[in-house]
């Protein structure tokens, strides 16, 4: 294949046009991991399919029909530079997506599957150690602090990671990670062999007629992700019109370092002409709060009271929830595909046993949640390209007889506007553990909407994006003890006037309800009042040289709770530097919030496969210093030195977690050797 020098891709401005006001509802962990993967792992033009393409979110359906007719009419692409010629491709388009393509005219190897995995140069160790340096409160010896709730461990976060992989060959790796407070020790009793996490991944793909073969951790996209949900998803953002729509990606590599949401064991796809069908079994232990209870005749049962998803084992309460319980999952998928590539339909079918009977504490709001020992979760989904049109949609029914339903469109109505609209329901007894769909809450339950969203790009300078959404919650939420009801809307204009000026306004509006707040902590009420935030952010980039660029920022919000108006603002300055071996980049914040609900995330430059966008509350100061360092031309190294100095108070955080002092210092330690 052609060598391929990978194209410089500035992350910082991609996950802020992704994620321009950020929220701690969405998972951006997980969405980094698969960003930076794709990014390392780019697409073959010559091989790549529509969905994948559409998964990236970075290209509307016309362009993507553009892409494929011409592969088809023409051949196969003999440069990435023949992507210029293509209709409704402007160079806007090409800047953004060509970091995640690449051309390989390398038809078959002779070489064996050993051979290509010795040879292979996509194949690196990466090491990460995180420390904050003040000491939280868990690592104390006091007597005042509570046994069972101290830290086990030293306060250092360790990560090491091996990687070797080939786009539509192979994928091979394993990751071991200990959080900070966590032991390092060899305890089978407790199920810690070393590390307290351990992954392993050993995927193939297109052999003979089995399109995938996955072994160890994996994860499932199919659908609009109300069964199988893995894979980068955004939902509502800066980008209003492609992500509303999910991609079936298939069976993937599991690589992050969270400790949920994925199958551990075996899943394959075959392919059959224009029919695949895929088939994943799947055995995994997990955290659990489990508790005994007596029947009438003084038997004890376990029962499971809550799920832990955090993955920490830090201290003796913690480590009592490690693998309390065995999940066992069985699910399937057929799907068909049309020759022309205009329209496919599928089918999803999961079933999920637990060791033990999940039983929920009873509360107001949570008594149509899961409660047993298996559910069973199936849906139907289809996609369809018609003209400037690409319908998707999936319904799919729970063993609770719930429902859930995604129904939409994206359009391009011109050359210069895009349309994107998207309907929901999910029942309040709807039940789907690996579900991702659409939706303002975490998860695809209790929730009814509507999402219309637009871009306008009037010249290829200016760019406005907008959306509106309307949702309802049939029945109680957590602090919303009634059904309820919101919207919101978001407008983002853009104006970038050459490569090295990027200015952006952004204006964002929330209404949900909440429960009323009283004094009398032991009568809840049932009263709601309306709770309204304002958010404004203002953002211009500027490029002086290839070696030097700025970034400034000013973010600013309003709360309105039950007619009481708070406000907190933030302002930012970025400098990055690089030259030869060095890149150096650098932030001074100043923040000011009069509540937690007007607390400010800020997305964060970090060490390579590390992400942050940390949330401010409260007056203080915000700096941070990242060093990127060539040591070899196959060993990088990255130190992160951040730290947070408030101005009004003398204690960070609470429990275990609290810092006496105003300050907190973090530093990450990033080797990367290219094997």
């Amino acid at each position: 294949g052609q060598d391929r020098t990978p194209i410089p891709l500035d992350i910082q401005q991609l996950m802020e046009r992704l994620f321009p006001i950020q929220e701690e509802e969405v998972d951006y962990e997980a969405l980094y991991e698969l960003l930076t993967e794709l990014y390392q792992n780019p697409l073959d033009i010559n091989r790549v399919t529509g969905e994948e393409l559409a998964g990236t979110y970075l290209l509307s359906p016309p362009q993507i029909q553009a892409f494929l007719d011409h592969r088809s009419q023409s051949g196969e692409f003999l440069s990435l530079y023949e992507l210029q010629s293509l209709p409704h491709w402007d160079s806007a388009t090409l800047d953004t997506i060509l970091p995640f393509l690449s051309l390989e005219t390398e038809k078959s190897s002779p070489k064996s599957f050993l051979e290509r995995l010795r040879s292979e140069e996509n194949s690196y160790l990466l090491f990460r150690h995180r420390r904050t340096l003040e000491l939280r409160r868990g690592y104390q010896n006091d007597s005042t602090v509570n046994p069972n709730s101290r830290y086990l461990g030293d306060q250092n976060d360790l990560f090491l990671r091996f990687r070797i992989q080939h786009s539509k060959d192979f994928s091979l790796g394993f990751l071991l990670e200990k959080d900070a407070g966590e032991a390092l020790v060899w305890d089978p009793k407790t199920s810690r062999y070393g590390f307290n996490f351990a992954s392993f991944h050993h995927t193939r793909y297109n052999l003979g007629k089995w399109k995938t073969l996955s072994l160890g951790d994996f994860q499932a996209s199919f659908g609009q992700g109300l069964v199988f949900g893995a894979g980068f998803s955004l939902g509502k953002g800066a980008e209003t019109v492609p992500t509303v729509r999910r991609s079936t990606l298939g069976i993937l590599p599991y690589t992050a370092s969270l400790e949920s949401g994925f199958f551990r064991g075996i899943g394959i796809t075959r392919q059959l002409g224009s029919w695949q069908s895929t088939l994943l079994i799947s055995s995994l232990r997990k955290d659990g709060r489990v508790s005994l209870e007596k029947d009438s005749i003084d038997n004890s049962n376990q029962e499971l009271t809550s799920l832990s998803q955090t993955g920490l084992h830090r201290s003796q309460s913690e480590l009592s929830t490690k693998n309390q319980l065995r999940e066992t999952n069985l699910g399937t998928n057929i799907q068909y595909q049309a020759r022309s590539g205009k329209w496919s339909a599928g089918i999803n079918a999961l079933h999920t046993q637990l060791s033990i009977p999940w039983i929920r504490t009873p509360n107001r709001y949570n008594q149509f949640e899961f409660s047993g020992r298996s559910n069973t979760v199936g849906s139907m989904y289809f996609n369809l390209v018609w003209k400037n049109f690409s319908f998707f949609g999936e319904s799919a029914r729970s063993s609770s007889q719930g429902q859930g339903t995604v129904v939409g469109f994206v359009s391009s109505l011109s050359k210069t506007v895009d349309f994107s609209l998207l309907w929901r329901r999910y029942d309040r007894h709807f039940h789907s553990f690996y579900a991702t769909a659409f939706a303002e809450g975490t998860r695809p339950i209790n929730e009814q909407g509507t999402y219309l969203g637009i871009q306008i790009k009037p010249s290829s300078k200016v760019k406005l994006n907008a959306y509106v959404d309307f949702f309802r919650f049939p029945w109680l939420k957590f602090r919303v003890y009634a059904p309820s009801q919101g919207q919101e809307w978001l407008a983002r204009l853009s104006y970038q006037p050459q490569k090295s000026l990027l200015a952006s306004v952004q204006v964002k509006q929330e209404r949900k309800m909440r429960n009323e707040a009283t004094e009398e902590a032991a009568a809840p009420t049932y009263t709601l009042v309306p709770i309204l935030k304002n958010q404004v952010q203002a953002n211009l980039e500027l490029g002086v040289s290839p070696e030097l660029s700025f970034q400034s920022r000013i973010l600013w919000n309003q709360v309105i709770l039950n007619q009481s108006k708070s406000q907190g603002w933030m302002l930012l300055q970025d400098i990055s530097f690089k030259r030869e071996k060095w890149k150096l980049t650098a932030r001074m914040a100043l923040f000011d919030t009069e509540t937690f609900d007007n607390r400010l995330y800020a997305y964060e430059h970090n060490a390579l496969g590390t992400f942050a966008i940390p949330a401010f509350s409260g007056k203080g100061s915000r700096q941070y210093l990242l060093v990127q360092y060539r040591v070899h031309p196959k060993l990088t190294a990255y130190l992160r030195i951040a730290q947070t100095i408030y101005a009004d108070r003398e204690v960070i955080s609470s429990g275990m977690q609290e810092i006496k002092g105003p300050k907190q210092t973090d530093t990450v330690l990033v080797l990367r050797y290219a094997l």
